[in-house]
């Protein structure tokens, strides 16, 4: 097998952003249907090298993923202060990250490469919680996975639309920044809305436990190998489910 990548960069209102298809050449035939698509959306740091890491897991399973931007070129050269702003400024304003999530995903299924009919979404961090909105707007994915997501509803009415995606949560439940009482509105939210959802919680595991490069247990930030490990393998037999009926 032989991961190739190609540029998906494209703009929005004059700024231009910076995602990227991740492929198997072995499988590409001219003439056969492309792999089902997984968008993988980052966290605070916006388009990463680690959300690239995860794309080529996803590679290795027999999909193609994209590694999307959510903040921009213009933002990502800015570093972590701007990004942070960029994200904060969106957890703030959900209903402008209601539209940069759906204006972002018409555009990754509008690729040539992409079978709209088969695509699922991942997020890890702030990404979790993008994929949640993709989820409750009603979006047409097959299902979408949260890594140690943000949980909190929308307060955003277009929120109401009928959800047909499967959502699955991965959560740390000593993660500071989803306490129980986000994790059970969650759970209140999508039972009240009909919505095929189920919850992974893992024991002593803080905030971040998919990112090994994540020790600050003072913040509540800290790798979790088992977690990750435990995380990873259900999320895959979670994907070839939403797979396997789609098309």
């Amino acid at each position: 097998m032989t991961v190739h990548t190609t540029s998906l960069r494209h703009d929005i209102d004059g700024s231009f952003f910076d995602s990227v298809l991740l492929y198997d050449d072995d499988d590409r035939d001219d003439e056969a249907e492309s792999a089902p698509t997984v968008l993988v959306f980052h966290g605070m740091e916006g388009r990463s090298d680690a959300q690239l890491q995860f794309a080529a897991r996803l590679v290795e399973q027999g999909y193609q993923a994209i590694a999307v931007d959510l903040f921009g070129e213009d933002v990502s050269r800015g570093g972590m202060e701007a990004t942070g702003a960029a994200m904060a400024g969106f957890v703030e304003d959900r209903v402008a990250l209601a539209k940069r999530l759906g204006t972002v995903l018409e555009t990754m299924a509008a690729a040539p490469q992409v079978d709209a009919q088969r695509m699922a979404a991942i997020g890890f961090c702030f990404g979790g919680l993008c994929v949640l909105d993709l989820a409750r707007h009603g979006h047409p994915l097959v299902g979408v996975a949260s890594f140690h997501g943000l949980l909190k509803p929308s307060p955003d009415a277009e929120a109401r639309r009928d959800v047909t995606a499967k959502v699955i949560v991965f959560h740390g439940w000593d993660d500071p920044f989803a306490p129980p009482e986000d994790v059970v509105a969650l759970g209140a939210e999508f039972s009240g809305r009909g919505v095929d959802w189920q919850l992974h919680a893992y024991g002593d595991t803080m905030h971040a436990f998919m990112a090994p490069f994540a020790n600050d247990p003072s913040r509540g930030v800290l790798f979790s190998a088992s977690a990750s490990a435990r995380a990873w393998t259900s999320a895959s037999h979670f994907l070839a489910e939403c797979f396997a009926g789609a098309g």
